[in-house]
């Protein structure tokens, strides 16, 4: 049966839900067959609507209508229905083939009734199957051009009351608004179709706006609604180009839409709509985008459009009158007009600009580091190393970091004026009294001094083991005494990291005590240890393997 196993349920599956679904299988029913797909109902804390498919050269694939299925998992009511089906597996080509005498003998008997019978039947199903009414319903209507009708429907189909509880549409109950309200793009599709595309934007919008009220009130965690905003984009979109609304007009809505909180619910971009909006319609679309960025020069929205707006014409001015409306006071918009700048090879402005940027930070040690890296590389490629120097010096000094102190180094370096900088920067870190220092010795491979700041300022327990790490060969007496504390303090300490951390702590005990000649001290050291933790069984046997 293409694939269908027990062992190929559990892979999809995985364990924990295999084994609950084998106590599901005597839940399975209304069983059906078609070709290559099997539909059932598998009750449990409700009754879901279970899919398998057959074919495919991955082998089966499944989806279910419970919360767990419904994000894409292989859940226990589909390993229930395919147990049940493996259970019947000698009689899958005889129900195959039953399914498909029963719908050639449907189609065949369907395509014997009178237009009269036809009528009697739709109008009896539409009576036990409400959902089959409402979807043709929204049929009638469209075909007979019933815009009132359409919409009434439509708005039907988003209220969220049905599946409101106290107002909010919990986890369990928005797949099915989602479901519902999918209808409504089809309902608003078919209007497209029929040749009144218009009627088709004015519903698409008014359905994006229903939506826009009512998402805050879903919890849409699958992605259902906003699957259904998408959708009702492309359903705008495809409106738009069959009625060629006024360009104006549509331009004015693009822009206030993309202006609105909740429009990534849709997420319609007015550059998808240029073709259609044409020169004229892309005119109205700047105009509408400055006055409302002129309005509100800070807002996001409005900047990121009109940025996008300007990147699209190619007008870096406009984009630099963006940023430039609204400098961060760190310097970083200052950056974003730089590399527009540069990017557009007007690399004296940009340098102007990132040159400014810093300049005008009135706090140094919040500037952007990014905008200082980038200014000390334009120093650099144009070969004004002492500018990149003073660049990099005056940025330690704002923030004195290992980091800003590995790049005053390059700098200087590439300067040749490292000694110098070395001993200014160094000493002011020795006036803060900053572990850093330890830290920036340690980097420069000063381990004299760096036990010198350890010892004069204190530091931290990673540092000392960094110290005693590096000092283990010439300093085996000093790394000693910090490997002792260190795993003093370790040891009436459980747990197996904290075992694997004092046993590398113990491997360099015993490398200080052979460089230092003084063999059976580390045996008595280990003997006492032994003696004394002997209870932790694995922290004996992470020993043994170490030969400890």
């Amino acid at each position: 049966m293409n694939g269908l196993t027990e062992a190929k349920l559990r892979s999809l599956a995985g364990a924990r839900s295999f084994e609950r679904g084998r106590d599901y299988t005597d839940a399975v029913s209304g069983v059906e067959f078609d070709e290559d797909r099997i539909t059932a109902f598998v009750h449990g804390t409700e009754r879901y609507e279970v899919e398998l498919v057959l074919g495919g050269t991955r082998g089966p694939v499944g989806e279910c209508d419970c919360p767990y299925g419904q994000e894409g998992n292989f859940c226990k009511h589909l390993v229930a229905l395919g147990l049940a089906v493996l259970a019947r597996k000698a009689d899958v080509p005889r129900l195959r083939k039953e399914a498909r005498d029963r719908k050639r003998g449907l189609d065949g008997w369907l395509s014997g009734l009178t237009r009269e019978d036809l009528l009697t039947l739709v109008r009896e199903e539409m009576a036990e199957a409400p959902g089959l009414r409402r979807r043709l319903e929204l049929r009638a209507a469209s075909a007979r051009g019933d815009l009132a009708g359409i919409r009434s429907r439509v708005r039907e189909l988003l209220d969220i009351g049905p599946f409101a509880r106290y107002g909010y549409v919990e986890y369990a109950d928005a797949h099915a608004y989602a479901g519902q309200a999918g209808q409504a793009v089809s309902a608003i599709r078919s209007l497209t179709a029929s040749g009144r595309a218009a009627d088709a934007i004015v519903l698409t919008r008014e359905a994006i706006e229903s939506l826009i009220r009512v998402v805050e009130n879903v919890d849409d965690s699958d992605g259902s609604l906003e699957s259904v905003g998408a959708d009702l984009a492309d359903a705008h979109h495809d409106a738009c180009r069959a009625a060629a609304p006024d360009p104006d007009e549509l331009a004015h809505w693009l822009v206030s839409h993309t202006l609105r909180d909740a429009c990534e619910l849709t997420d319609i971009d007015p550059l998808d709509y240029a073709d259609l909006l044409g020169e004229p319609g892309m005119a109205a679309l700047r105009r509408y985008a400055v006055e409302a960025w002129q309005a509100n020069r800070t807002g996001w929205a409005e900047k990121y459009l009109m940025e996008r707006l300007a990147k699209s014409g190619r007008d870096i001015d406009t984009v630099i009158a963006v940023h430039a409306a609204d400098l961060a006071p760190n310097g970083h918009s200052h950056l974003l007009i730089a590399r527009e700048l540069d990017t557009a090879g007007r690399t004296a402005e940009a340098l102007e600009w990132a040159e400014r940027g810093v300049r005008e930070t009135e706090d140094p040690a919040t500037v952007d580091t990014a905008l200082v890296d980038h200014l000390a590389e334009c120093y650099t490629r144009t070969g004004r190393l002492a500018d990149a120097v003073t660049l990099r010096r005056d940025h330690f000094a704002a923030r004195r970091s290992l980091l800003t102190y590995q790049q005053l180094r390059a700098a200087a370096q590439a300067a040749d004026r490292w000694p110098a900088e070395r001993e200014t920067a160094l000493t002011l870190l020795r006036a803060d009294g900053d572990r850093v220092l330890i830290d920036i010795l340690l980097d420069d491979k000063d381990i004299d001094a760096a036990w010198q700041a350890a010892t004069a300022c204190g530091a931290h327990d990673g540092q000392w083991l960094t110290l005693a790490d590096h000092s283990r060969p010439a300093r085996p007496a000093d790394a000693l005494a910090v490997y002792l504390r260190l795993a003093a303090r370790l040891a009436p300490q459980t747990g197996n990291a904290t075992y694997e951390a004092l046993v590398s702590l113990l491997l360099n005990i015993r490398d200080c005590h052979h460089h230092l000649g003084t063999p059976d001290d580390f045996t008595t050291y280990i003997t006492t240890l032994r003696a004394t933790h002997k209870r932790k069984r694995n922290l004996m046997r992470l020993m043994d393997d170490h030969g400890l």
